[in-house]
C-alpha cells in the first residue's frame, strides 16, 4: 500500500500535501516526493527514505496551487530515489502517482520503449505517465481515458499536467482513493486520515470511477456509462484520535487504549434486558437468524485469527459449524457458495485486496456476504451487504492490536445475538454480559503489569528465535503472539498448537529456543501443563501467561504474567494483551522502528 495526495485550490496546497503524507506514511515508508506546477512547468523532488528526509531536499519557498505527493511502499524496484513516486513523461509536461500494480506493464514498456519514450526508473508506475503523454492531445480527461484501455491490474493513480494546470484528475479501479471537498480547494488522497484535518466533507470513488477536480468544482464520472453524481459523506471521529496523546509511539498508544475501545465497539449493543446483543448494521430478523446453517469467515492475518477464535466460540456456544478462511487463497479455488451460509469478510482498513476479492467471488456466486471493520466508508463497508463497524478509531501503527480485539468483541457480540435466538439461556446471556462488563477493567490490571513485562522483554530480546504453544481458543492467541513479535522484531517466531508438539516442533527445542505457553485455567489446562512440562525437561526458557493464582505454573515457568480470573470464553480478550505489550518492548530494546516495521504496510491492497 502507498500513500496518495493531491490538492487543487486557490491558495499554496504544500502544507496540506506534506502533512497528508505524513497522515499515511503507515500505508508506505521506504520512499516519498511531491510535484508541483510552478510558472508552468512541472517540477519534482523525491527521496528514498522518511518524508522528513523528502521535507529536508525540498525548497522552502514553494508556492503552488496544484501539487501531487505520494510516500512509497516498493512493489516493482527497489527503494531509491529514482523509483519514487512521482513519475513524469518524457518532456516534464505530465506527473502521476500511482498505488497498485500495472500487471501488464512489461509488454506496455517494450511498446513505448520502441516509440522513443526514455524511462528513469525500474517500477511499473512509470509508464502510466508515458501512455497518457502518449495519448495526449490537448485534452487530459480524453488521454487518462484513453490511456485506461491499455491497464491491467488494480491502480489509484492521479495525475498532474503543466499544459491543463487548472486541473487534476483522479482514477479508481481496485485501489481506494477519496476526494475532499473544501472551500476554494479540492482535496484527494488514498485514505481519509489524510483529509480530516482540512475537511470534513468526502466522496469514495468506487471502482472503474474517475474525478476531474478544479479549484472550486469536481465532476465524476465512470469509466464507460459517463458522467455520475456522488453521495458526499462526513468524517465523523475526531482529529485528535490520530495524535499519540504522549505516548513514545502509536502502537503503545493503541495497545493502552483497548480497555477504552472495547468500551466503544461495545457501547449501545448489548440488550440487558432481554441478556442479549443487538447489531443493526447486520440488517438481519431473527428469522433470518434462525435460518443459518454454516458460517464461513474470510480474512487475513492479525483478521484471521480473530475469526479462528470467533468460530470456535460459535461452534461451541451456539453449535453452528464454522471455517475460516484465508481470503487469498479462499478467493482463488473456486469455493462453494450455498445461500444458507452465513458469509464475513473481516478487516481492519476495510481496503484488503485478497479479503475484497473473496467477497466478490462470493457474490458472483449468489451468496451473501457481511463485513467487519474498522473504517466507514471502506471498500469492504461498501461492498457488504450488511455489517459491523468497529469503532476503535483509528489505528496507525501497522501491527494491529486495538482493532484485534474490538474485532473479538464483535464475534463476542454476534456470538451471544444468535445463541439467544437459539439455545442460550437467560442466564446464561446475563453471565456473558457481566463478562463484557469486566473486560475493560481486566485488561487495565494486564497493562498494570508494564513493568514486570519489560522485564521478561529484556531476557527475551537476547534470542534469535520463538515458540509460542497454545491450545483451544488460545492457538489463535499463540499465532497472535508469534506474529507480533515477528512483525515488529524481525524475531523468528512461530505459532503451534500445544498439541502438535510432538508432530514436529519438539525436535527444535533445546536451551536457544525460548516457549511462552499461553495457559489459563480452562478445559485443556491439564493437557498444555503437560506440554509444559515436557518443553521444561529440555532445557528451555520457559514463559507462561496464566490465571492469577496458579502456582503450579508458577513452580515451573521461568517468568509467568498472570491475567485476571474470567470465564473461559472471554480469556482471549485478556492473555493477547500482555503478548502485544512483550513484542513491543522487545522492539524498543532491540531499536526498531515499532509503527513503521520493514516492508510491512498497513493496508495490504495490492497481490
Amino acid at each position: 500500500m502507498c500513500g496518495i495526495t493531491g490538492y487543487i485550490g486557490k491558495t499554496n496546497g504544500l502544507p496540506f500535501i506534506i502533512q497528508g503524507l505524513k497522515r499515511l506514511e503507515y500505508r508506505g515508508y521506504d520512499s516519498a516526493g511531491i510535484s508541483y506546477i510552478e510558472n508552468s512547468k512541472i517540477k519534482t523532488y523525491k527521496k528514498k527514505g522518511t518524508i522528513h528526509i523528502l521535507e529536508k531536499n525540498i525548497p522552502g519557498n514553494i508556492n503552488s496551487t496544484a501539487l501531487i505527493g505520494h510516500t512509497r511502499w516498493a512493489t516493482h524496484g527497489e527503494p531509491s530515489d529514482n523509483n519514487s513516486h512521482p513519475h513524469n513523461d518524457c518532456n516534464n509536461n505530465l506527473s502521476i502517482v500511482h498505488n497498485g500494480v500495472i500487471e501488464n506493464y512489461s509488454i506496455l514498456k517494450a511498446k513505448l520503449l520502441e516509440e522513443g519514450h526514455k524511462f528513469t526508473s525500474d517500477t511499473d508506475s512509470e509508464i502510466l505517465a508515458h501512455l497518457i503523454e502518449k495519448c495526449y492531445d490537448n485534452d487530459l480527461l480524453s488521454a487518462v481515458r484513453e490511456s485506461l484501455r491499455y491497464l491491467e491490474g488494480p491502480y489509484g493513480l492521479v495525475i498532474l499536467s503543466a499544459k491543463e494546470p487548472d486541473k487534476i484528475i483522479a482514477v479508481r479501479n481496485g485501489s481506494p482513493l477519496v476526494l475532499g471537498i473544501g472551500e476554494d480547494a479540492m482535496y484527494v488522497a488514498s485514505d481519509v486520515n489524510a483529509l480530516a484535518a482540512y475537511t470534513r466533507n468526502v466522496i469514495y470513488l468506487e471502482d472503474r470511477e474517475l474525478a476531474v477536480l478544479t479549484a472550486n468544482s469536481y465532476r465524476t464520472y465512470h469509466f464507460e456509462s459517463g458522467e455520475i453524481q456522488k453521495t458526499i459523506d462526513k468524517i465523523d471521529w475526531d482529529l485528535v484520535e490520530m495524535e499519540k496523546k504522549g505516548f513514545k509511539d502509536f502502537m503503545e498508544k493503541e495497545i493502552f487504549e483497548q480497555p477504552e475501545s472495547i468500551g466503544k465497539t461495545m457501547k449501545g449493543r448489548i440488550l440487558k434486558e432481554f441478556a442479549t446483543s443487538k447489531l443493526d448494521g447486520l440488517n438481519m430478523r431473527t428469522s433470518e437468524l434462525e435460518q443459518i446453517k454454516e458460517i464461513h469467515f474470510v480474512a487475513c492475518g492479525t483478521s484471521l485469527h480473530a475469526a479462528m477464535i470467533g468460530a470456535m466460540w460459535l461452534e461451541n456456544y451456539v453449535r453452528i459449524p464454522c471455517r475460516c478462511e484465508i481470503a487469498s487463497e479462499f478467493r482463488y479455488r473456486n469455493p462453494v457458495v450455498r445461500a444458507d451460509t452465513l458469509y464475513f469478510a473481516i478487516s481492519q482498513s476495510g481496503e484488503t485486496k485478497d479479503t475484497i476479492g473473496a467477497m466478490q467471488e462470493i457474490k458472483i456466486k449468489g451468496g451473501k456476504v457481511y463485513g467487519i471493520c474498522n473504517v466507514a466508508g471502506s471498500t469492504i463497508a461498501r461492498l457488504s451487504d450488511g455489517g459491523v463497524y468497529l469503532h476503535a478509531g483509528p489505528e496507525i501503527a501497522v501491527a494491529s492490536t486495538k482493532a484485534f480485539t474490538s474485532q473479538l468483541a464483535v464475534l463476542a457480540l454476534f456470538t451471544l445475538l444468535i445463541g439467544r435466538s437459539r439455545n442460550l439461556s437467560p442466564s446464561v446471556g446475563m453471565q456473558w454480559i457481566s463478562e463484557f462488563e469486566a473486560l475493560s477493567s481486566n485488561m487495565d490490571k494486564i497493562l498494570a503489569q508494564m513493568d514486570h513485562i519489560k522485564s521478561i522483554a529484556q531476557k527475551a530480546k537476547n534470542y534469535k528465535n520463538f515458540l509460542f504453544l497454545g491450545r483451544g481458543l488460545h492457538y489463535p492467541i499463540a499465532l497472535e503472539g508469534a506474529l507480533k513479535l515477528k512483525e515488529i522484531t524481525y524475531i523468528h517466531a512461530e505459532g503451534y498448537s500445544a498439541a502438535e508438539l510432538k508432530h514436529g516442533p519438539i525436535s527444535l527445542l533445546d536451551k536457544d529456543m525460548p516457549v511462552m505457553f499461553i495457559i489459563p485455567k480452562d478445559e485443556l489446562y491439564d493437557k498444555v501443563f503437560s506440554n509444559l512440562q515436557e518443553v521444561k525437561a529440555r532445557t528451555c526458557k520457559v514463559f507462561c501467561i496464566a490465571t492469577e493464582g496458579d502456582t503450579r505454573v508458577k513452580e515451573m515457568a521461568d517468568d509467568v504474567i498472570y491475567i485476571p480470573e474470567s470465564r473461559e470464553m472471554f480469556t482471549p480478550f485478556l492473555t493477547v494483551v500482555p503478548l502485544q505489550l512483550l513484542a513491543y518492548y522487545v522492539a524498543k530494546l532491540l531499536g526498531k522502528p515499532v509503527d513503521q516495521p520493514r516492508h510491512l504496510a498497513k493496508s495490504v491492497t495490492v497481490e
